[in-house]
C-alpha cells in the first residue's frame, strides 16, 4: 500500500487530498495544528501528527514523527493569505513574518526531513504553490506579500530538487478554489482541483523535475 503524507491537511485542499488519497485505498499520514482539524482527519481514516508548519520548534520535529517511513507521494499544502494589501502599502513585520513563515520557512524546513524519506521510495513531493508568485507574469500588486511568499517558494523548491535526485519535486497551482482562502465565487471546487491535482502529479516525469504546472496539468512558464 502506497504511503502519502500532507503537510497542512486540516481543511480545504488538504482536506480533500486526504480524502481522496484515503479513497484511492492509500495509507495516508497528515496534519495538522488543531484539535479539530486532528479529528476531522481521523474521521477520514488518515494517521494524524500534529504540526504547525509556522512554528520551527513545531516542524524541527517531524523528522523523528516520520522515523524509518518511505513516502511515495509528499504534499506541502500549508499556506495562508496576507491582508490582500497592494504595493501602496507596507507589510507590518507581524504580518510578514505570518505569511513568510508558513509560505516558505515552513516548506524549507520540511524539505531536509520530507525528502529523504521520498528518495527512499523514489517517490513524489508536490508543492501547492500559485500563478500569483509568477515572476514573467505579474498582472497588478495585490497582495503583494502573498505574491512574493509563493515566488520564494518557487526558488527553494527549485533548488531543493537538486540536492535529492531520487526524488521528483513538482510546483503546482491549484486554480481559484472554492476554500476559505478563494471564497465562494471562485471558479473550482475543491474536489475538481484536487483530482487533477494528483493526477497532475502522478503523470510527472523525470524530466519535469522542478517544474511548475497548473492544476489541469498544462506546464506554467515566465516564473
Amino acid at each position: 500500500m502506497p504511503t502519502t503524507l500532507i503537510l497542512g491537511a486540516s481543511r480545504g485542499i488538504g482536506l480533500e487530498l486526504a480524502r481522496q488519497s484515503v479513497a484511492a485505498h492509500q495509507r495516508v499520514i497528515a496534519t495538522a495544528r488543531s484539535d479539530e482539524g486532528l479529528a476531522r482527519l481521523r474521521e477520514l481514516g488518515a494517521e494524524v501528527l500534529r504540526l504547525d508548519v509556522a512554528e520551527p520548534a513545531s516542524i524541527s520535529g517531524l523528522s523523528w514523527q516520520l522515523d524509518g517511513e518511505k513516502i511515495d507521494t509528499a504534499w506541502y499544502v500549508a499556506g495562508v493569505m496576507c491582508s490582500r494589501a497592494d504595493a501602496h502599502l507596507p507589510p507590518a513585520q507581524r504580518e510578514f513574518d505570518r505569511v513568510m513563515h508558513a509560505n516558505v520557512l515552513g516548506a524549507m524546513q520540511a524539505i531536509p526531513q520530507v525528502a529523504p524519506l521520498v528518495e527512499a521510495a523514489r517517490g513524489r513531493f508536490g508543492f501547492i504553490s500559485s500563478s500569483m508568485g509568477r515572476i514573467g507574469d505579474v498582472g497588478g500588486s495585490n497582495a503583494w506579500l502573498y505574491r512574493t511568499s509563493k515566488a520564494a517558494l518557487n526558488m527553494a523548491v527549485a533548488a531543493a530538487r537538486h540536492g535529492y535526485p531520487r526524488a521528483l519535486f513538482v510546483l503546482l497551482h491549484p486554480g481559484w478554489v472554492r476554500t476559505d482562502m478563494g471564497g465562494p465565487q471562485a471558479g473550482i471546487s475543491t474536489q475538481d482541483s484536487v483530482t487533477q491535482l494528483r493526477a497532475t502529479l502522478a503523470s510527472a516525469t523525470a524530466a519535469d523535475n522542478g517544474a511548475f504546472f497548473n492544476h489541469d496539468g498544462s506546464r506554467l512558464n515566465g516564473w
